[in-house]
């Protein structure tokens, strides 16, 4: 095993075994942690895709809130389920289930529509013309202004959906969906994801979903092992340690060499990784 691959494997922190109900716990309890130990923060707040990832920790920050509840008698404790979607979004009736079956204290629905395109055609004014897929990016950093906005409305906290399957390809948005205050999927490859969702009684539909960031007005529904050039199951297996192609290697450590810096803090005098 090449001396990168073991960098990745140790940074990323998959098992290459997991028990789906300890890790449901390692990630309720770190949300309940954080909460209690913040004092002032009494809600949690996630944005919900329909997709496997959102689905599965909005169940969990539910079950945490309504522990935090139960423990303390504080009935402030609440998840707020977050619908935002650019206009009418084909995947409107996934998110439906998903919110359906995670049944989140509140639910709170923002086009964010409006807002990007008024960004954009500010833009345009200003002798910008952005691609779609930079457009796809300025919806994401917008999603995540909103429910920062919401967060800091009910005294909360933003979760993240970031796992170390997504992690590794950086295949998220810096300052969108990768500005987060915590992620609890993190350490979990997309099928341990799935594994959890099962344990907790999931409908199928929730973890069968092609995964897809639906960003790109011009690409709606891409799928993220198209975007990627590679499997999450060849992700997984990268992650575990286990066999895969070189070809398959080769582009999970290009995609991480590449990303680096959406993993980092932004960089000051005393960074060198990017050197």
């Amino acid at each position: 095993m090449s001396a990168l691959r073991k960098q990745i494997i140790e940074e990323m922190a998959v098992s290459p075994e997991i028990d789906a109900n300890e890790e449901i716990r390692k990630s309720v309890t770190l949300m309940k942690d954080y909460l209690k130990k913040q004092g002032f923060l009494k809600s949690l707040v996630l944005g919900i895709s329909g997709g496997q990832d959102s689905s599965l920790l909005g169940r969990l920050a539910q079950i945490a809130v309504e522990e935090l509840r139960e423990e303390s008698g504080n009935d402030a404790y609440t998840f707020i389920a977050m619908r935002l979607p650019y206009g009418e979004q084909a995947d409107e009736e996934d998110a439906m289930a998903a919110i359906d079956w995670m049944k989140p204290d509140k639910v709170v629905r923002v086009d964010i529509k409006p807002t990007v395109d008024a960004s954009v055609a500010s833009l345009k004014n200003g002798g910008v013309e952005i691609t779609d897929f930079n457009r796809g990016n300025v919806k994401a950093r917008e999603r995540m202004v909103v429910q920062y906005a919401v967060a800091a409305h009910h005294d909360g906290a933003v979760l993240g959906t970031d796992h170390s399957a997504e992690s590794v390809t950086g295949f998220f948005t810096k300052y969108g969906d990768g500005g987060t205050d915590l992620n609890p999927l993190f350490r979990l490859n997309k099928g341990q994801g799935k594994a959890l969702l099962k344990a907790l009684g999931a409908p199928e539909k929730l973890y069968l979903k092609a995964p897809t960031a639906d960003l790109e007005s011009n690409r709606p529904g891409l799928a993220d092992e198209d975007a990627l050039g590679v499997t999450y199951d060849e992700i997984d297996r990268y992650l575990a340690g286990q066999d895969v192609s070189e070809q398959a290697a080769e582009k999970i450590e290009e995609w991480y060499l590449k990303t680096q810096h959406k993993r980092h803090l932004p960089v000051t005098v005393f960074d060198d990784f990017w050197k």
